[in-house]
């Protein structure tokens, strides 16, 4: 994270100072390394949540973490115009972004530590409770623990995380990118310049964030529900409300325009839920691989964007023709609909077997037991052909699969990781 923000901060500082020389070409290099840097910051953040994160406060700490994106969105929607419009110019946009970078940095060299056993400003009770709780051994963290690849990437809780993370990209895009020009061309309403219509819609991302913050918290606390009901609940609520109101947008006509801003806001808003609902989720799974997952899930998520706005080039030759763009928003309401719903049935929030340190090793365990009374996803071919592989991989492991894939984690519990 440190190199990622410096580097981030570094290209800031020389954007104003290389487009006099370069102009856009410069500018574009300068945004693809800068792209390309920050693309390790969420793996980077899932990976240190893992580590610090004990399973009653992961929802609490993650969203707080995923939150700063839209704060800061929001923040610089709202001080940019004032700083652009100063004696400084525009350049002092660049100039204050790098400098909180810079900030952020120093705060990080003096309070950031890599896990609990090295941090200085945390009491001997605060690390045991988040050691004992991740059930971590005294020297865990000088382990090297080897990635299981062919288990992920065979994983049917990760796979089914992976489709609903790019469903969720493409209807996110689809909302941040299209619907301002579809407004324009359809709507005659110009929102782009307007940076309070603009800002609208992460503030209510940002305060819905916190309605199903407390809401989730106030469920687990309560034990009304697990952990996997409430990923898909939420990320039920952050999909399937979207889609419906996005197919809504494409039916309003150039008289209904605060209708259309209306629900523009909440299509965005309702989006929050996302995080709790399947973002987090990487940790669930493997909050020892839980940067590997995000990395690999962001990656290919990201390539989303890239898509989308060529589909709609294809199919919006008129921006001011409705029609097309209701075929735009049907399509990726589907997409929203039907990534939820291979989530809801395969997705899970169980710790799954293949995040155990010594998994790939050969002489420290000979078999792996799960609870299938505890079990919330039962066995599958697909789950059946992981184990029959990883059996095939290490002929001296022998394993005991009774058709779970994970071990139980309800978000307050241990996890229980039986070793014969």
């Amino acid at each position: 994270m440190l190199g990622s923000t410096i580097c981030s901060a570094i290209c800031s500082v020389l954007t104003p100072i290389l487009i006099p020389l370069g102009g856009w070409q410069a500018y574009c290099a300068i945004r693809i390394i800068m792209g390309l840097a920050q693309g390790v910051i969420f793996p980077a953040i899932h990976q240190h949540l893992g580590k610090w994160s004990p399973q009653k406060e992961r929802n609490f700490l993650g969203t707080i973490s995923h939150c700063g994106t839209d704060c800061g969105i929001i923040m610089s929607m709202g001080v940019s115009g004032l700083i652009a419009s100063s004696a400084i110019g525009w350049p002092g946009i660049s100039y204050v972004s790098a400098s909180a970078c810079f900030v952020w940095c120093l705060l990080w060299l003096f309070f950031g530590y890599d896990n609990a056993p090295s941090a200085r400003f945390i009491t001997p009770e605060e690390r045991q409770y988040i050691e004992s709780d991740l059930m971590r051994e005294d020297n865990f963290h000088k382990q090297n623990i080897p990635v299981p690849w062919l288990a992920i990437f065979t994983s049917v809780p990760f796979l089914s995380l992976l489709v609903v993370r790019c469903a969720q990209a493409w209807g996110y895009t689809t909302l941040q990118a299209q619907i301002p020009s579809y407004m324009a061309g359809v709507l005659n309403m110009e929102i782009k310049s307007n940076a309070l219509f603009s800002a609208l819609p992460y503030m209510a991302m940002f305060c819905l964030t916190f309605v199903f913050l407390f809401s989730a918290d106030f469920v687990m606390t309560k034990g009304l529900l697990t952990l996997t009901i409430l990923r898909k609940v939420c990320n039920t609520i952050a999909l399937w409300i979207p889609a419906g109101l996005m197919i809504a947008i494409g039916f309003l006509d150039e008289e209904q325009k605060t209708l259309a801003i209306v629900l523009m806001i909440l299509n965005v808003g309702f989006n929050a839920g996302a995080t709790i609902g399947s973002t987090l989720n990487t940790i669930d799974l493997s909050p020892n691989h839980a940067g590997v997952l995000m990395g690999i899930v962001n990656t290919i998520a990201n390539f989303v964007p890239i898509v989308t706005p060529l589909l709609v080039g294809v199919i919006v030759t008129d921006e001011h023709d409705r029609a097309l763009w209701q075929i735009v928003f049907i399509i990726s309401a589907a997409i929203f609909f039907f990534g939820n719903l291979v989530y809801i049935i395969f997705g899970s929030a169980l710790t799954q077997p293949w995040d155990a340190p010594d998994f790939l090793t050969r002489d420290n365990v000979e078999s792996y037991q799960t609870d299938a009374s505890k079990s919330e996803l039962n066995s599958s071919p697909l789950t059946q052909s992981t184990v029959q592989l990883v059996k095939a991989e290490m002929p001296r492991i022998e394993f005991t699969y009774n058709g779970d894939e994970g071990v139980d984690n309800d978000g307050f519990g241990k996890q229980q990781v039986k070793h014969d």
